[in-house]
């Protein structure tokens, strides 16, 4: 907390007292701040030895209200009905600190900085005193030699802010103001989703087979999934607008609209991000990365098997991919990336990081498809498949064995081939063994909420795999796993509430399922699937040839789309139906498409949550994240086409 003491200096010379603003040692040790009123200006200088200044301070010294206590009666009294000039100081503050440079070293003589009294625009009475300066010694870069001029505000009665070394400021011309921001949607992206809608709507004939209602709200989910790829609003506003447009045009009844907010599966994956925030709160997920990094980070090629094994223990646990790259890996990779030298943005980011990043990226799939509960848009796909007559009987374990062999073969190839792809510099981390030991000193043991949070976890997970068994369903199962946290302290209310993902991902997500489970009932869904059954029969191709076209198409229409459950929402209903009309088995057909779902996350760099992070770190350039991602695309399709296709022989899910 900053606190200012006000008080009066009384000089040793005849001069009159002049309030004084002793800033705090924790801003400027020892530094005085005065103001004084002359010729019709304020004018601010410093008297101490040299000591640092920051931004900060100098922000928090014109910011905060006792500023005004060097301000006449008539000023102090008007700003309490004109808020709005406590922001011109800080405005001030922010211009005179655009010229300022921290590098060096001010002179220790008097400078100032002047303010003319025109600049505010409340009335001020004009006071001479006599004036005595102490020489000018903070630990500041020097002001400019001449006067630098600002403008506060766009107001044209406002006259500049002059920062100047002399008590007479030069007059210069103000800059331009700035260019007015844009509220509200983006006009053109706004302009291109509402007219895809609306030229379905009335331009395209609609099929006989179709009813009115049904046409029209396939027209406004096509129109939502135009904005989410062309983003005109953030994702939850733009999906608020297409369900107002459904129930203002009657083209759903408001309990029909809202209905899958009482969806279990999304309240599963709401609770998942606050499990996801309890690993990070707790430390837990980034000490059980560090010990992998301990015990296999002597080489390099170690070092990325430690991490993407990690990752696989983390996974079932921690249902956010993208929790899992920020709140855990990418501090652990920046960490030993920036001991070995490997620094982004430049040359060197390649000798270790860029190849860290690359393989938590693209290992990050198949650890997600592993598990069920690893990635939120899993227990999605599980949902939609059941609204469509697919039963997947003891999910969590179907899930898993039928993922087993080809993830597991995927997660030990993936490091190698990125090896040999996208070679590190520094073959050999000898160091890396030792930084991870000296990091768990630091983090000392283990502490009771990360026990707390271990045994939790282990009752969500076992309550997963055997809950159906016991009547406790998944949705139920986190529900009393979060109630534990709460209860025991390991999270507050206010944890849960500052997850704003969490409320962002309830809000559009139910939204779009909503939609497309009405879509369904509506007969739209079957209507699709059945013309594109009827188009690949005329190729007169097989079931097999089949899933292998729709699961290519599944996975390519990705590069449209900037979300992972955003993409499963609008498509995964419909693609689920084709396969079954084109005769694939439908437990094969809902399970393939899950995993695809997972594998089409490291394609691009706005593909997923955890890409978003990996690319924004800084140690891959765009065009290696687009030629590495096209390249273990087509490595990961070989593999779960080939081993996955004869392990799902062995298991009988065809």
């Amino acid at each position: 907390m900053i606190t200012y003491k006000i008080k009066r200096h009384r000089p040793s010379h005849p001069t009159p007292p002049h309030p004084t603003l002793e800033l705090p040692n924790s801003i400027t040790h020892n530094t005085t701040l005065t103001t004084l009123e002359q010729h019709n200006h304020i004018d601010i200088y410093t008297n101490t030895k040299p000591k640092a200044i920051t931004h900060s301070s100098i922000l928090f010294s014109f910011s905060f209200s006792p500023f005004y206590f060097f301000l006449p009666p008539s000023f102090s009294e008007s700003t309490q009905n004109h808020r709005h000039h406590q922001f011109s100081m800080e405005s001030f503050a922010l211009h005179s600190l655009s010229t300022l440079s921290l590098s060096s070293q001010l002179h220790h003589r008097s400078r100032s900085i002047i303010i003319p009294r025109s600049q505010f625009s409340l009335p001020l009475n004009p006071i001479s005193p006599s004036i005595t300066k102490s020489p000018f010694t903070s630990q500041l870069s020097s002001f400019p030699s001449k006067a630098s001029t600002f403008t506060l505000f766009s107001k044209p009665h406002h006259t500049p802010i002059h920062a100047s070394s002399s008590n007479t400021p030069s007059p210069s011309p103000s800059p331009p103001p700035p260019s007015p921001i844009i509220q509200g949607a983006k006009p053109i992206p706004f302009i291109i989703s509402i007219s895809v809608g609306l030229i379905l709507r009335f331009l395209v004939p609609k099929p006989v087979e179709v009813t009115p209602q049904a046409w029209q709200l396939l027209s406004i989910f096509i129109s939502t999934i135009a904005g989410l790829v062309l983003s005109p609003l953030p994702v939850g506003a733009w999906a608020f607008l297409g369900l107002t447009t459904s129930v203002v045009t009657k083209t759903l009844t408001f309990s029909a609209a809202f209905g899958a907010f009482t969806n279990e599966v999304i309240w599963l994956i709401v609770i998942s991000f606050f499990f996801a925030r309890g690993f990070v709160k707790t430390g837990l997920g980034d000490r059980i990365a560090t010990y992998f990094v301990k015990w296999m980070g002597k080489s390099t090629l170690g070092l990325a098997y430690g991490l993407t094994f990690s990752e696989v223990l983390i996974a079932p646990a921690m249902p956010s991919t993208t929790a899992r790259a920020g709140g855990v890996f990418l501090p652990i990779i920046k960490s030993l990336s920036s001991s070995a030298g490997s620094e982004p943005g430049n040359p060197t980011s390649k000798r270790l990081g860029a190849y860290l990043i690359q393989n938590q990226f693209q290992s990050a799939g198949n650890s997600s498809a592993l598990f069920l509960t690893a990635a939120a848009q899993n227990l999605l796909c599980m949902k939609l498949a059941e609204e469509l007559g697919v039963i997947v009987s003891s999910p969590w374990v179907t899930w898993f064995k039928a993922a087993s062999v080809p993830a597991l073969v995927c997660l030990l190839a993936t490091p190698f081939i990125l090896y040999k792809l996208y070679p590190p510099e520094l073959k050999d981390t000898p160091e890396a063994p030792a930084l991870a030991a000296k990091k768990l000193e630091t983090m000392g043991p283990v502490t009771q909420n990360e026990w707390i949070m271990v045994a939790t976890m282990l009752l969500a997970v076992s309550l997963w795999i055997f809950g159906d068994a016991i009547g406790i369903a998944s949705a139920v199962a986190a529900m009393i796993g979060l109630s534990i946290l709460l209860v025991l302290g390991v999270l507050d209310w206010n944890d849960c509430l500052l997850e704003k993902s969490a409320w962002d991902t309830l809000a559009w997500f139910a939204i779009l399922v909503g939609m497309a489970s009405q879509l369904t009932n509506l007969g739209i869904v079957g209507w699709m699937s059945d013309c594109v059954a009827n188009s690949l029969r005329s190729f007169s191709l097989s079931w097999p040839a089949a899933l292998a076209v729709l699961q290519a198409a599944y996975f390519f229409i990705h590069y449209l789309f900037a979300s992972q459950t955003g993409h499963v929402g609008a498509l995964y209903s419909a693609f689920l139906a084709m396969h079954r009309a084109a005769g694939v088995p439908g437990v094969l057909a809902a399970l393939a498409l899950g995993y695809n779902t997972n594998l089409f996350g490291a394609i691009t760099h706005y593909s997923s949550g955890q890409s978003a992070v990996y690319y924004g770190a800084g140690y891959v350039d765009l065009p290696d994240i687009f030629k590495i991602g096209f390249i273990m695309a087509f490595i990961n399709a070989v593999i779960w086409g080939g081993v996955g296709s004869v392990w799902w022989k062995f298991l009988g899910l065809y």
